[in-house]
């Protein structure tokens, strides 16, 4: 079990699940969940692929509403955000489960845990307010909900960020981006930043790798924009998978037609979880990489920025009097063992 910074270790199992949010009863006693991009058909008495939403006799039920399995005070450039309240902490909390099952997961031991366990789901118990609260007394400027993905305890997260914005707090998601528009209009209110992992741009590695489809990927991404939340992407580079010049091309270029001025993270890949394999990604690769992205986006000059601890940030700021640029960062880090947390997963 993951022992992180900060991290809650007093787990508890949850005993008082909470019907969820976003889903509609179907014939007989099933549902359908409309909360991600899955929308999982789940019959009485099953599970959906995130692990955490029960069917129970037609009734759905989040396993995760108000247990938090993970709690740190990060720098927001941690997670990462670059041109959002620079250089404030960020209150960040996470609950088990995800709708992914990414091979290279960095969170793996948190975000797999149910899958990995059979169903055990394990947290802490911590109300909305209470996350809302400590926050504040933590001198924090946002929460960010990340670590593994905020979608699958949505429930939590819009009741926390209601709190939160109510008591002057901003909200962050760093997230997959696999929610529906139903679900990413209803949390808009209150939903300030957020980093995307746009983990490649080969939809069938999307689904062999991470079990998921990109459009609904591209599909957040342009909706986060039209809805006016900051945002910055991020992808992580595994060398052999997505760090083709054609794969970069096709990112910047999309990237580029949302919008110019979103930043984008090249973040360094370290083998986990059922990766080992794969070589870690050096500095050298992701030069490379940045130079594949200057031949197709005009990256035009330097700008220094917050450097956390145990990152290398080379970012490239975009020009103010062009409109083709795009802003681009090289992000090495690299997880210190089990104490570590990456907001990659």
């Amino acid at each position: 079990m993951l022992a992180a910074e900060n991290s809650l270790c007093d787990f508890r199992p949850i005993t008082a699940p909470k019907e969820a949010w976003l889903y509609e009863k179907t014939i007989g006693d099933g549902v359908v969940c409309y909360l991600c991009a899955h929308r999982c058909f789940i019959p009485s008495g099953r599970i959906g692929i995130c692990k955490v939403r029960e069917n129970r006799a037609g009734t759905l039920y989040t396993l995760v509403y108000d247990h938090v399995i993970s709690l740190n005070i990060d720098p927001i450039e941690k997670k990462p955000l670059f041109h959002f309240l620079p250089g404030t902490p960020s209150y960040s909390i996470a609950t088990v489960g995800c709708n992914f099952h990414c091979r290279f997961c960095q969170n793996w031991e948190i975000s797999q845990f149910a899958r990995e366990r059979q169903g055990v789901i394990l947290g802490e118990s911590s109300s909305p307010a209470s996350i809302a609260r400590l926050a504040l007394q933590s001198r924090c400027h946002t929460i960010a909900y990340t670590y593994t993905e905020p979608t699958i305890f949505f429930e939590l997260a819009y009741a926390t960020a209601e709190q939160a914005t109510r008591a002057g707090l901003k909200n962050i998601f760093v997230t997959n981006g696999y929610m529906t528009p139903e679900a990413l209009r209803m949390i808009q209110p209150y939903l300030h930043a957020a980093n995307i992992d746009l983990k490649g741009f080969d939809d069938k590695r999307y689904r062999r790798v991470c079990g998921a489809k990109l459009q609904p990927v591209l599909d957040s991404i342009r909706l986060m924009k039209e809805l006016g939340i900051w945002l910055e992407v991020t992808t992580l580079v595994i060398p052999g998978h997505n760090d083709s010049d054609e794969e970069l091309r096709q990112m910047a270029l999309f990237l580029k037609d949302v919008g110019p001025e979103i930043p984008w993270h090249l973040s360094a890949f370290f083998p986990a979880y059922q990766m080992l394999e794969a070589e870690p990604t050096d500095r050298k690769t992701l030069l490379r990489d940045r130079q594949s992205c200057r031949a197709s986006l005009r990256l035009l000059r330097k700008s220094s920025g917050h450097r956390p601890r145990r990152h290398i940030l080379l970012p490239l700021r975009q020009d103010v009097d062009t409109a083709d640029g795009l802003l681009c960062g090289i992000q090495l880090a690299r997880p210190r063992a089990l104490s570590f947390l990456s907001d990659r997963h």
